[in-house]
């Protein structure tokens, strides 16, 4: 022990004694008088200890999930008064995005090209990684970054140790799939004597009107990502939207593709799957475009000019894209099911397509569509598309935030690699992102510790097929079942003036409730949840009818809350679609009647992103309160805000659907034995929902009693240690320990013997949100979805010849639609309904 306490100077000694008394009362001695008084106080000290110690049976080691919670529900707040959590951390947390800090951050990434593996890709990934460090407050050295290979034991320790972690903590994992890049690439109509006779320029043109287009215009030049090597020639056929019912048309009317060039517009369906049907039917190569008539009102035609001198399409703009068979399996190709590690064994894989495409401007479209004949066929036409394919390192970005129930994980994601700068795909996902990482950063400041883990990530390799997610995802599979709850997935937040919202039913009402608490970005009486009804301000007198149907058939598909479901096109398919974690996404989207956004261009730049995607960044900020509030509520609420009864009460308007369509087809499949399960699964729900209710009302009730009794027992120790003090003064003792000190052990006693009843609360509390975590999980069935076995939810998947779009109970959806087999979607009903039986058993308490 320090000398320093036991030593008095003769000054200090002079004020810690008292002068002796020359003339004393006849009465009791002051020895005996200070005796009594000690010997009183030591009794009743005694006694208070007693008493407080009391109905306190010592714990042997209880569960990590109960001891984690009751840290934090026992856990006073650091030095500044009240717990910061719930609505004060909300507060906290929604007054800290701001416009002029996500304007900031939006020039640095979309500042310049990041492909992912890119040089560019890289310089964005580092600077993720500084954010998290300076935000989280992570100890690091510039020379020294955290970047683990994929597979190797840094790696592995890195995830494996975040539901251990005591301090926040960030690295970069890099993983190694294929992918390519162009090389060259060409198209021409050929004459009849073979020679060309018209030739494309296949780069986007700009001025520098726009700064950000014109400097990365040579860049990355237009392709499709994934894409088939190689040269073919053939006659031009046109085939609409390329859609499954696109192509069953020519060939119902006899259209032999075999050997053609197959020309299709954007839309409609994934991009992949239109070269996916058009090599099936044996053609030779493919050719995607971006239509005006897809813009909605925002064309010529209507009278708006051309961007970037005013909102219409830029003639030359190309959409890049991945043409990986996506509703096949997502991720590198060559690592079907396990992850891309630099000495992975790599196989052919089956989501690549086998014959050639290029994407095309509505200017080169436009010449090839005059040359048609009857609308359908047209001239030969010469291909060539070029690339180099190799392994290519790419990196992810992980910050944890560490949580008191350490084996609860909640994830939050976006990707941050690009086609060219995209500053709204993914670079406004990222701000928004950004920003969030920026409110939790000031919670920590303020003492703030999330209830459950908080694990953000930084994706790369998005774009080529959802690859940087996939491959972490198939790496950490055990890991992931054992400890995600929940997954919130940001891309694109600006790209127009609509709100969608997507996610599972199990996290409807979580979106709606959270987007309702927030202010509407542009107009101050409505509310963030309000802008699912935006539609733009740009309007004009002609508009395709199809594509007006095709936008209102979007609105329509939501639930009744107003939430669609998931299909895939983005980070969240490896969570919900393998693993069976509850998810949502959503963000700002263009409309019909909003200044064209030009998808996967080089005009998705920051100049246009300020000039009419989003104007002063207020979408950007709204959806970073959006997202973020709600791990805010998935990480700190007592009971997760999951909704069982609504998602049990949706699975039964999926089986209407496909009531609806085996009636149209006239087959005959019985599925009332589903049906029973599933009010079965509603019946369960409804009384797991009243143990929720039961549970927390419990756990609160006593956590009530137990604060009014110490805040009893800590006025009564300030008092005993305020007259220790006196004590210690009076006999010359060293000095009081701080009032701090004193509060910190009186901290760690209120929660070192909890009482059984708090205990056996907490451990109710986590039966019941076992049984919530438990809910999405049971819909995953190990022999996943016929033809496509990847995909293992048998409630919802992207669909098979949509990609992007969710269809519901897919088994038997596509039994009847596709295969046309009763019995076929009758065993794919009894598979659903195995499922769902296990579940019921599993939530009943």
């Amino acid at each position: 022990m320090d000398e320093k306490f036991f030593h008095v100077d003769e000054k200090s000694a002079q004020w810690a004694i008292p002068a002796p008394i020359t003339h004393r009362p006849a009465v009791t001695s002051p020895r005996k008088k200070w005796g009594r008084r000690l010997a009183l106080l030591l009794a009743f000290l005694c006694t208070v200890h007693f008493l407080s110690d009391v109905k306190h049976p010592r714990h042997n080691g209880h569960e990590g999930q109960d001891h984690g919670m009751l840290n934090a529900l026992m856990r006073h707040a650091p030095k500044k008064g009240g717990v910061l959590r719930g609505k004060k951390a909300e507060q906290l947390f929604l007054s800290v995005p701001d416009t002029d800090s996500a304007i900031a951050a939006s020039r640095v990434y979309a500042g310049k090209p990041h492909m992912a593996g890119s040089e560019g890709d890289f310089d964005t990934a580092r600077y993720f990684l500084e954010h998290l460090q300076e935000e989280l407050q992570i100890g690091h050295s510039s020379s020294n970054i955290p970047l683990y290979s994929a597979g190797s034991r840094e790696s592995r320790e890195a995830t494996l140790s975040i539901s251990s972690l005591d301090e926040p903590k960030a690295w970069i994992d890099v993983y190694y799939p294929i992918l390519n890049s162009p090389l060259d690439r060409g198209l021409e109509i050929l004459g009849d004597d073979g020679n060309p006779v018209w030739s494309a320029e296949l780069e986007e043109v700009a001025d520098e009107t726009d700064p950000y287009a014109f400097k990365s215009a040579n860049a990355v030049p237009t392709w499709h990502g994934i894409s088939r090597g190689g040269q073919a020639e053939g006659k031009l056929i046109y085939a609409h939207y390329g859609r499954q019912k696109d192509f069953d048309a020519l060939v119902e009317a006899g259209v032999d593709f075999s050997g053609k060039i197959v020309l299709t517009r954007y839309g409609g369906v994934f991009r992949g799957l239109k070269i996916k049907r058009a090599q099936e039917l044996g053609a030779a190569a493919v050719l995607v475009y971006s239509d005006p008539r897809d813009d909605g009102t925002v064309t010529v035609e209507n009278g708006y000019v051309p961007y970037p001198h005013g909102p219409a399409r830029n003639p030359t703009s190309v959409q890049r894209g991945s043409v990986q068979f996506l509703s096949l399996y997502p991720g590198d190709p060559s690592t079907p099911g396990y992850p891309s590690y630099e000495n992975s064994t790599r196989v052919e894989g089956g989501s690549k397509p086998t014959i050639p495409s290029l994407p095309i401007s509505w200017a080169n479209a436009e010449v090839l569509l005059q040359r048609l004949e009857d609308g359908h066929e047209g001239p030969t036409v010469r291909l060539v598309n070029n690339v180099d394919e190799k392994v290519t390192p790419i990196w992810n970005v992980m910050g944890v935030i560490p949580g008191h129930v350490k084996s609860e994980v909640v994830v939050i994601g976006a990707h941050r690699d690009a086609w060219v700068t995209g500053a709204s795909d993914p670079s406004s996902g990222t701000v928004s992102l950004s920003e969030v990482i920026r409110g939790f950063g000031a919670l920590l400041k303020e003492g703030w510790s999330p209830l459950r883990t908080i694990l953000i990530t930084s994706w790369d390799g998005e774009e080529f097929g959802l690859v940087g997610s996939t491959e972490w995802g198939e790496d950490f599979s055990e890991w992931i079942k054992d400890h995600v709850v929940a997954y919130v997935n940001m891309d694109t937040s600006a790209s127009g003036s609509r709100l969608k919202a997507a996610g599972s039913p199990l996290l409807a009402h979580l979106l709606r409730e959270t987007a309702e608490q927030i202010p509407h970005p542009t107009s101050e009486e409505r509310s963030l949840w309000d802008a699912r009804g935006d539609s733009g301000l740009l309007f004009g007198e002609h508009m395709n009818a199809e594509i007006a149907a095709m936008h209102e058939d979007e609105l329509l598909a939501v639930d009744s809350i107003g939430v669609g479901p998931l299909g895939s096109g983005s980070d969240y398919t490896i969570f919900l679609q393998y693993h069976g974690v509850p998810s949502t996404d959503g963000g700002f989207t263009s409309t019909l009647h909003d200044p064209v956004y030009h998808y996967h261009s080089i005009f998705d730049s920051q100049y246009w992103q300020e000039l009419y995607g989003d104007p002063g960044f207020s979408r950007h900020v709204a959806i970073a309160k959006h997202i973020g509030l709600q791990v805010l509520r998935l990480s700190g609420d007592i009971i997760l805000p999951f909704n069982t009864t609504h998602y049990s009460i949706e699975l039964e308007s999926y089986l209407n659907n496909v009531v609806s369509i085996a009636a149209t087809g006239s087959y005959d499949v019985d599925l009332s034995p589903l049906r029973g399960s599933l009010h079965a699964l509603q019946s369960a729900s409804l009384e797991l929902d009243s143990a929720k209710t039961k549970a927390e009302h419990k756990l609160r009730k006593i956590l009530k009693q137990l604060k009014k009794k110490h805040a009893i027992c800590r006025k009564i120790r300030r008092k005993i240690h305020k007259a220790c003090c006196k004590l210690k003064k009076i006999f010359g003792k060293h000095k009081c320990e701080s009032k701090d000190k004193h509060e910190d052990v009186e901290r760690e006693r209120s929660h070192k013997r909890p009482s059984q009843r708090l205990l056996k609360a907490i451990q109710r509390v986590q039966a019941v949100n076992k049984r919530l975590i438990a809910f999405e999980r049971s819909f995953i069935s190990k022999d996943g979805i016929k033809d496509r076995e990847w995909y293992k939810h048998l409630v919802v998947a992207p669909g098979k010849w949509s990609g992007y779009g969710a269809t519901t109970f897919p088994g038997i959806t596509e039994a009847l639609t596709m295969d046309k087999n009763a019995t076929a979607a009758a065993y794919e009903a009894g598979r659903l309904k195995v499922l769902i039986d296990d579940l019921v058993e599993t939530i009943r308490l």
